[in-house]
């Protein structure tokens, strides 16, 4: 008989978390998206210097990879919460983190323009520096001259002194604009950061969406399984009535060896029914076995009058069927078929198969459904009907009604068999 732990059920407020693996690859998606289009932006636009450029830009398409993560441990923080305060979370958590990734940008770049100022000096043989105050310097030539002027003055322009003056072509980087160029970057970043982080919310929501639904199938599942173990409580304080009433009218009689006889099958009958979850599924030879045990307890009252037929095909054996769900309908053919008439009755349980489906027949020859039928006989009907559509859903046949010399009920299931028949059983 299995139980089960509360541990094996998620509690409605456990918490949804994204796998590590899928932010991860978010990440790395996302910054390699980056370096592929800055890369392309570079040559498009022939910035030059592309090795220099492109490990530079490999360290901080890294770094920034590593402050997302640092991001996505503080959005964690929220995961549970409304989406609004998750919205506002990002706007402002993203904020330093982008600033953060600015400033690696700037100093990994920095020196970048050095290297691009000698480039840009020797393809143009210009002498490019930089003074103690950082302004950028050209020299410019100058030429003397001759006093003379006009065409004289031109031919002797080879043979003139030649000085030069140095030109301020761009103004040392104060700390505006320092600011500036970093916030430029931040914004930039910013919006990448916004846009994982619009990311890794979808990816949330689709995680705690199945979540919730897990939460409700398990919440169904545990229902469903109260339902059944209910309706199958139901049986067994039915059946023990009527068993004790019979163990008690042959005690009475002074029928001790039929009580004994009795007494020895009821121990079995137990013994078997009481061996399975009440929610479990047996196979259909063990269920017409529990049958044949409780007939065996009611022929000992009606030791002329019930005759019991049981055929159950050889391939149908391992068939599952809902627990004891016969049970209901054999006692209503005992008690409305056997005890009203003094002549012999005979029950029969068969099956077949219909079109992959399972056809389960309880019938009797008896005089079929009295007009004083008391209310218990509905109940036990209605007993197997609900249990049937609890395990099954709609997809059964529930037919009872009296028929040409006796009465007949018909259960129509799925047909299921397990793949290891002998596994199942003792397992």
């Amino acid at each position: 008989m299995t139980t089960t732990r509360s541990s094996d059920v998620s509690p409605a407020g456990a918490s949804a978390t994204v796998p590590f693996r899928t932010v991860l690859i978010s990440m790395l998606v996302l910054w390699a998206t980056y370096f592929v289009l800055t890369t392309f932006r570079s040559y498009v636009m022939d910035f030059g210097l592309q090795f220099e450029l492109g490990w530079r830009r490999a360290t901080v398409t890294g770094v920034g990879v590593l402050f997302t993560m640092v991001l996505w441990l503080l959005l964690r923080l929220v995961d549970t919460r409304a989406m609004w305060v998750k919205i506002f979370a990002a706007l402002v958590l993203a904020m330093p983190v982008a600033l953060a990734i600015g400033q690696v940008n700037y100093f990994v770049f920095k020196d970048m323009e050095i290297l691009q100022e000698q480039a840009y000096a020797k393809k143009y043989n210009l002498n490019l520096r930089r003074d103690e105050s950082g302004n950028l310097l050209v020299d410019v030539p100058i030429r003397q001259v001759s006093p003379a002027g006009g065409m004289a003055a031109g031919a002797a322009a080879d043979d003139d002194v030649i000085d030069s003056q140095p030109v301020i072509i761009a103004p040392a980087e104060t700390n505006v604009d320092f600011w500036r160029k970093l916030l430029d970057v931040a914004l930039g970043r910013y919006f990448l950061l916004l846009a994982w982080a619009s990311t890794y919310f979808a990816l949330l929501a689709g995680v705690q969406a199945q979540a919730s639904q897990r939460r409700e199938e398990q919440f169904r599942s545990a229902a469903k399984a109260a339902e059944l173990r209910s309706l199958r409580y139901q049986v067994n304080p039915h059946f023990l009535f009527n068993t004790l009433n019979s163990l008690s009218a042959l005690v009475m009689t002074g029928k001790a060896d039929r009580a004994e006889r009795m007494i020895q099958t009821i121990s079995r009958f137990y013994r078997h029914s009481l061996a399975n979850e009440p929610t479990s599924d047996v196979a259909l030879r063990d269920e017409f076995d529990l049958q044949k045990l409780y007939l065996d307890i009611e022929t000992v009252r009606f030791p002329t009058r019930l005759v019991t037929v049981f055929d159950c095909p050889a391939d149908l054996e391992e068939a599952r069927v809902p627990g004891m769900i016969l049970q209901p309908l054999v006692e209503n053919s005992v008690k409305y078929a056997v005890s009203p008439v003094a002549r012999p009755v005979t029950i029969t349980l068969a099956a077949r198969e219909e079109f992959d489906r399972l056809v389960i027949t309880v019938s009797d020859d008896g005089p079929g459904l009295p007009q004083g039928a008391d209310h218990g006989f509905g109940i036990g009907l209605a007993n197997v009907r609900d249990r049937l559509e609890a395990r099954f859903g709609p997809d059964i046949g529930f037919t009872s009604a009296p028929v040409p010399g006796g009465y007949r009920t018909e259960i129509r299931i799925p047909l299921s068999k397990p793949l290891d028949p002998q596994a199942y059983r003792h397992g």
